[in-house]
């Protein structure tokens, strides 16, 4: 990676023309937003509460069988291929700046704030479940993973961790320390050549973190006291991170692929502790409460007579405050997931509105912690766009027919795996194996996310009808229009300030999202055929690059770039 500067040439940054955009990406573009469409149709008939609790109970015949096949099939998997594609286009971006002689930062300062306008503003007046907002955010940590200076890094953790030692601001800033001081890890990764001790400095610490770690984990099980749901996640990511500390030293080089390498390790950690943390709570079973005037019969020894007789008075208070508290969040819960499904059925567009800036408040702070996870996604897309594979998609047809064949099937599989223990989350019932089987399917996501835009590229490439995937591209080259006139359409037909048509079986609602798709694919080739870009292209380009790009065919052409763009 090569930190860019500001420089004062004359020659200028653009949008570039429509020939030499890469088709393969609008057409992954327009197949994920697809795919996108079928998941969020979910959530103007359902609330977004609900998100991350699997599929919901009572589904019986068609509608159980569309929610399974979008569960296991699509969740998951397209926002991961629209994080891959955010990062390509910042390559692209990038690449474009280096070829002119120019800094890229200020106009990407305003695609980003630009972003985060557009994500605030779809999300307080048309959907809650937007994920404009969480990519600029996202954008903002990449920028530190690539350019950040070690000393404000530094800095801006150690504020964060001071404020989060204030009262209301704990989680959030905590969230964002960590998210923070992961991506400063990351940095020294992709961007350090000192070897301390003979070590990488990534490695260094890596191996410092592990080793404390595995003497944590080891005192933790020589005292009994503490439960398998703490002993075993704190063992496990010890010998992760002492893996790590060996893959980031043996696997350094060369330079170009350490991108890749670093996306795919922070996907794969974070959820691979996910699964072995659910894993642990879904082998221990919950613990049992035994009465103070316990029968004989279910008393084992004289001993447990006596812990049944003289319970522990130290601890038993702390045990009854923390089921209060869990049973009152419980409730609260419940009851918040109650009353937007009122207001999402029959309240106003004012009581919507309301609600849903009640929901930015409370969750836009926490988007650090999600952060993470769209950076590791954006590092793989900006490897797929440095290392020409995206640009030359013929030459690299064999790394595509891997990823398809292999990373599709094997993802979606192991996602279904977990399906056979748990597909949906009762709140409260910590041990049902739910969080083990949505780490699987996490896991599953990344080669499964691959895999679909790999099979998008062979049929690209293809000599038979499947070719005619091509017809996605201009849908896709209008991806962030047609995804806020996704959400203007479906709020409009579903919610009770529209049509009402809110509570719609899971079956139905999948083909109004498909037709709704085709409506759209028509209408983007019947507008590109007029304009060169769509109107939310349009306004993001203008602000991105403070010029007003031409908008209709038949006007002055934008001046010709040599390098492609997204």
């Amino acid at each position: 990676m090569h930190t860019l500067t500001d420089s004062p040439q004359a020659v200028e940054l653009a949008p570039v023309p429509t020939d030499q955009r890469i088709e393969a990406l609008d057409v992954v573009r327009g197949f994920a937003l697809i795919g996108i469409c079928l998941m969020n149709v979910e959530f103007f008939n359902r609330a977004t509460g609900t998100v991350g609790q699997g599929m919901p109970a009572g589904l019986t015949g068609i509608d159980w069988l569309a929610s399974l096949f979008v569960a296991y099939f699509v969740t998951g998997k397209f926002w991961t291929i629209f994080s891959m594609l955010f990062g390509m286009g910042f390559a692209v971006m990038l690449t474009r700046a280096e070829s002119a002689g120019r800094g890229f930062f200020k106009p990407y300062l305003r695609r980003i704030a630009a972003l985060a306008i557009f994500g605030l503003l779809h999300y307080i007046f048309l959907f809650a479940g937007d994920i404009l907002f969480s990519y600029a955010v996202a954008a903002v940590f990449l920028l530190v993973v690539l350019y950040g200076k070690a000393i404000w890094i530094v800095a801006a953790i150690g504020a964060l961790i001071g404020l989060a030692l204030l009262p209301g601001f704990g989680p959030a800033a905590g969230g964002a320390a960590g998210s923070l001081a992961l991506c400063g890890l990351v940095a020294l990764y992709l961007r350090s050549e000192r070897r301390p001790f003979g070590l990488s400095v990534m490695s260094l610490m890596l191996l410092v973190i592990g080793a404390i770690g595995a003497i944590a984990a080891v005192v933790m099980w020589l005292i009994k006291a503490v439960p398998m749901e703490a002993r075993g996640p704190v063992t496990a990511a010890s010998v992760l991170f002492l893996v790590l500390s060996f893959l980031a030293q043996r696997y350094r080089d060369p330079l170009e692929k350490r991108p890749l390498r670093a996306g795919a390790a922070m996907y794969l950690l974070l959820f691979t502790m996910m699964t072995i943390g659910g894993l642990a709570t879904y082998l221990t079973p919950p613990a049992a409460v035994v009465p103070v005037a316990a029968p004989a019969a279910a008393v084992a020894s004289a001993d447990q007579k006596k812990a049944a007789a003289k319970p522990d008075l130290a601890k038993e208070p702390e045990k009854a405050e923390a089921a209060a508290l869990k049973a009152r969040k419980l409730k609260e819960d419940a009851a918040a997931i109650a009353n937007e499904n009122k207001v999402m059925s029959t309240g106003s567009y004012a009581d919507m509105t309301a609600l849903r800036l009640k929901h930015f408040g409370e969750n836009a702070p926490m988007q650090g912690s999600f952060a993470i996870i769209l950076v590791a996604m954006f590092l793989i897309g900006t490897w797929f766009i440095r290392a020409g594979v995206m640009a030359n998609t013929a030459a690299h047809l064999p790394l595509f027919r891997k990823l398809a064949y292999i990373g599709l099937p094997g993802g979606i599989a192991l996602g279904l795996a977990g399906a056979f223990i748990s597909t949906g989350h009762v709140p409260g019932a910590d041990h049902d194996g739910f969080m083990f089987a949505l780490g699987l399917q996490m896991l599953g996501n990344l080669p499964a996310c691959l895999g679909y835009v790999a099979m998008n590229v062979l049929m690209l490439h293809s000599d038979s009808a499947f070719s005619k995937v091509k017809v996605l591209g201009p849908f896709g080259r209008m991806a962030l229009t047609n995804y806020l006139l996704q959400s203007v359409v479906m709020s409009m037909f579903f919610f009770g300030y529209g049509l009402g048509n809110w509570g719609m079986g899971r079956a139905m609602q999948l083909l109004f999202a498909l037709a709704l798709c085709a409506l759209q694919i028509v209408f983007s080739h019947w507008w590109l055929a007029r304009f060169r870009y769509g109107p939310a292209e349009w306004l993001w380009r203008a602000i991105t690059y403070m010029k007003i790009p031409a908008m209709r065919i038949d006007s002055a052409p934008a001046a010709i770039r040599s390098q492609p763009t997204a």
